[in-house]
């Protein structure tokens, strides 16, 4: 079967969004922007396309989270494309790696562990078997990837941190943390140049960070919550104004919250 027949083959499958990207990054006949392309160029459309999975997951818009988990996998051929172009590796090689990652991180699956495990259980052995694929690093910090997403690295250096007993043993003294961390930006605010009160606020979100891993909250996830709370909040106050005939710049504060106060109880 020539390349046109694959690309019109609804019915192939993968084969055919991969004969797709062969064609839109042939050096000849291909797509300029996309024969420019290099791995760093595309890495922020990934984190992109990542986030908008997210989002659409949280909106639960299932009708569109077939076309957004398109787009997450497109990127992943294109950096398997860029990469095969270049003599490294190929998307069989991606394929072939995660396999066998996720036999290896299943014993009790694919292997003759009991099944019978619980979640919790299961995700310790998950990350021993990480640890041990690691093998002996310089610091148990290492391997975090440096660009994640800052709160979520913040968590996820803090249970490394953990597994080896730098920890506070109880919840309470994260709070006492956040207290002092407070009174600390505070001081800064009125005394201290911008980069020190920058320090000290950096200071107080690692520990909210903390805080949330002793709660069991994910702080990313929190977040976005909140930022979606935000919206639909704020947006209620623009459309209860723009109803009177008013917009938010023609309003007082006194009046927008008021309005939120309504949006809230709404909601409630």
């Amino acid at each position: 079967m020539n390349s046109d027949d694959i690309i019109k083959d609804k019915a192939i499958g993968i084969e055919r969004l991969l004969e797709i990207m062969r064609r839109l990054r042939d050096p000849k006949s291909g797509c300029p922007w996309d024969i420019e392309q290099d791995f760093k160029s595309i890495a922020p459309y990934t984190v992109e396309e990542a986030y908008e999975v997210a989002d659409a997951i949280e909106r639960e818009a299932w009708g569109e989270l077939p076309g957004e988990l398109g787009d997450l996998l497109l990127n992943t051929i294109f950096h398997a494309q860029m990469a095969e172009d270049a003599g490294l590796f190929d998307f069989d090689t991606v394929v072939q790696a995660i396999s066998d990652k996720m036999i290896a991180r299943h014993p009790h699956v694919f292997g003759e562990e009991s099944r019978y495990k619980s979640a919790v259980q299961q995700t310790l052995d998950w990350e021993a078997i990480k640890a041990k694929e690691r093998g002996a690093p310089a610091s148990v910090l290492d391997g975090i990837a440096g660009n994640l997403p800052a709160l979520t690295r913040a968590l996820k250096l803090q249970n490394r941190a953990a597994r080896v007993g730098f920890d506070w043993p109880e919840t309470v003294q994260v709070l006492d943390k956040i207290k002092e961390e407070s009174a600390e930006l505070v001081q800064a605010k009125d005394s201290l140049a911008q980069a020190e009160v920058e320090e000290e606020f950096g200071d107080l979100l690692f520990v909210m960070a903390n805080l949330g891993r002793h709660l069991g909250v994910q702080p990313e996830e929190a977040l976005r919550k909140a930022n979606a709370k935000f919206t639909r909040r704020f947006k209620s106050i623009e459309a209860n104004l723009k109803a009177i005939g008013k917009t938010p710049e023609q309003s007082s504060l006194e009046e927008m919250d008021a309005l939120w106060d309504q949006a809230k109880a709404v909601e409630k």
